[in-house]
């Protein structure tokens, strides 16, 4: 008689040990065109930058010195000072906050209001469908700057202002987007049996269509994070966005063309901070979009 005893199905295995998160976005990462991590790393040195800026600035930013205006870049002041005697390597470390947190909060909201607007659309249909997207092509007609300078002539200038004008046409692209995935996904089998099963529209949308449009939409959001940064540079290099004493990359910009031939760093510094932070987000929404061939 055998005195064997039975294992239990799964003894004896190697139980493959699931990959932890880390290593599941390297392997996203890998699968990925390069500009994806490249975008990454170039984001998130910015991001490092300006988030320890208060700490890490030699000086302070609003600080002036009328006799080291515009001195060359030394070991005293790395970059060079300002026509009004401010460190440039200071004011360039907080400079960005407020153009990035703008863009950031304003694109959260239009990608909330476009995602649940365009998907109600799509998934009421008849008449509500038509209002919205008539409503949806009026909006996108105007473009962004009008309605931000109307908006800042009546309300006056300010944050709360910016971030208002931006949203109020900024979510229709966001709509017109989630509402094609939506009927996309709308005419897939699975659907159809959601809905024969009974299971309620709430339930579909927020289960299945929802999650569905994520990557889709995440990825023309990163791409749309540089049009709303140049705006609200451009805003505040016309006057009409961030404030003095407040220190701002486009700000900076418009302070500087008086003195661009004496010191060019006044306006390569600040030009070139938008730029990148632009180009990585940019970066990442396309390699979202883009797979690295193999």
């Amino acid at each position: 008689m055998s005195t064997d005893t039975a294992l239990p199905p799964l003894a004896g295995r190697a139980v493959a040990a699931r990959p932890s998160t880390f290593r599941r976005f390297v392997s996203f990462a890998r699968s990925r065109h390069w500009t994806f991590a490249v975008g990454i790393v170039l984001f998130a040195l910015i991001a490092v930058l300006l988030i320890a800026g208060p700490w890490a600035t030699p000086y302070n930013p609003a600080s002036q010195s009328l006799l080291r205006r515009l001195a060359s870049p030394s070991a005293a002041h790395w970059l060079g000072t300002d026509h009004l005697g401010r460190d440039l390597l200071s004011r360039i470390l907080v400079g960005g906050q407020f153009s990035v947190l703008i863009a950031m909060v304003t694109l959260f909201l239009c990608v909330t209001i476009g995602t649940v607007v365009g998907i109600i659309s799509a998934r009421s249909g008849g008449w509500v469908d038509e209002i919205i997207m008539r409503l949806v092509d009026l909006l996108i007609s105007f473009p962004d700057v009008v309605i931000a300078i109307f908006a800042i002539a009546i309300l006056g200038p300010g944050y709360g202002t910016l971030i208002i004008s931006l949203t109020i046409i900024g979510w229709t692209p966001f709509a017109r987007l989630s509402r094609g995935l939506a009927l996309v996904i709308s005419a897939k089998e699975y659907i159809s049996a959601a809905e024969v099963l009974g299971c309620s529209r709430t339930f579909i949308i927020v289960r299945h269509i929802i999650p569905n449009t994520l990557r889709p939409i995440a990825a023309i959001t990163f791409l749309r994070f540089g049009h709303k940064l140049i705006t609200v540079g451009g805003l505040s290099f016309i006057g009409l966005g961030v404030q003095p004493p407040q220190a701002d990359w486009a700000l900076m910009l418009a302070e500087a063309q008086p003195y661009v031939e004496r010191m060019p760093l006044l306006v390569i510094v600040p030009g070139l901070a938008i730029f990148l932070t632009a180009l990585s987000v940019t970066w990442i929404g396309q390699g979202l979009e883009l797979k690295e061939a193999r």
